[in-house]
């Protein structure tokens, strides 16, 4: 039995020592660049950071940067278009105002150029030559062959 036991011991002595060197030459071999061995992606693991090491950012780098450059630009698009919606109101805005203004000048217009109201500044301004006529309008009457048809004359 102290021959079998001696064989054990010396069996387990070598497993000891094979697993010593092999931890041992692992020790060599591991770098810090090597990648880490990553469990199952948690919601915990995505909350507290853990997913972004050094690694996973030197892999995906080109798609990180062209999410942000997609990410700027949609925000300066958004921000340029309500931009442009504000200059939009303020130019309706502008053109209603230029509308009234313009129906006000016409009505006021309108309102001067009436005879009644030609009439009674004629009426205030006594210096003036203008006078209502007391006469009718007359007709003339011209010929359709006359002084101004072609043809005949020359």
């Amino acid at each position: 039995m102290a021959d079998e036991e001696k064989d054990l011991q010396e069996e387990q002595m070598t497993r000891e020592q094979k697993a010593l060197e092999k931890l041992k030459e692992i020790k060599q071999n591991v770098r810090e660049d090597d990648s880490v061995p990553v469990g199952a992606l948690t919601l915990r693991k995505i909350l507290g950071g853990d997913f972004l090491s050094a690694d996973f950012v030197r892999r995906n780098i080109w798609p990180l940067v062209l999410v942000v450059l997609f990410t700027v630009v949609y925000v300066a698009f958004r921000y340029q278009c309500q931009q442009d919606m504000i200059q939009i109101d303020k130019l309706e805005n502008e053109l209603k105002d230029a509308k009234y203004k313009a129906l006000s000048s016409s009505s006021t217009l309108t309102e001067r150029c009436r005879e009644s109201q030609v009439l009674r500044t004629l009426r205030e301004n006594h210096d003036s030559l203008l006078h209502i006529s007391t006469q009718p309008p007359y007709i003339i009457n011209v010929p359709k062959q006359g002084l101004f048809s072609r043809g005949e004359n020359e």
